[in-house]
């Protein structure tokens, strides 16, 4: 089985089930994981840079880091204290992995550069993107069925969603009601 980067990506956003197993298991995939969810960002910066400018980029980019850590810690308490089957046995390195991979799909948000695309491209890309975390919570958990790994990141979309606005409160970065 090749390990490049590229066939990869390419299996991942396929929602090859064999590559998030492969993943899963190879320590040495994590800057690989980390790179997919760099260039992802990347292409969602460079995708909406009409609205967002370089600062748009970083930003796109350095958020897609920090919110893949803190959905890997998330997943990991729900799918393994609140959530397990009895065969479930994971760490944060193997979700690490896997829903770095699973990021894949949002590559093709460098297509909403073009004037136009952006309003379809996106939509795309978060369904899709939604779809591989699926299979990578439910592999990398050991999941028998897939139900388990989408009721996991339904929770864990809404506990990132209520720890980003949080945040963003904290902060005073959220925009005042009209």
């Amino acid at each position: 089985m090749s390990t490049s980067l590229t066939n990869r990506i390419f299996r991942a956003a396929t929602l090859d089930v064999h590559l998030y197993e492969e993943v899963e298991a190879d320590k040495s995939a994590m800057r690989q994981a980390m790179l997919v969810v760099i260039l992802s960002g990347v292409a969602a910066g460079v995708g909406s840079i009409s609205r967002g400018g370089a600062l748009g980029v970083a930003m796109g980019t350095a958020m897609g880091l920090v919110g893949w850590y803190i959905w890997a810690f998330i997943i990991f308490f729900i799918g393994t204290k609140l959530l397990p089957e009895p065969q479930t046995k994971s760490n944060v390195g193997e979700l690490l992995r896997t829903i770095g991979f699973a990021s894949a799909p949002g590559l093709i948000r460098i297509f909403g550069v073009f004037p136009g695309v952006e309003k379809l491209v996106f939509p795309a890309a978060t369904v899709w993107m939604l779809a591989a975390m699926v299979i990578a919570v439910r592999q990398a958990l050991d999941y028998k069925g897939t139900v388990r790994a989408v009721i996991v990141c339904i929770i864990g979309l809404l506990v990132q969603i209520a720890i980003l606005l949080t945040i963003f409160s904290v902060f005073k970065v959220l925009p005042k009601p009209a």
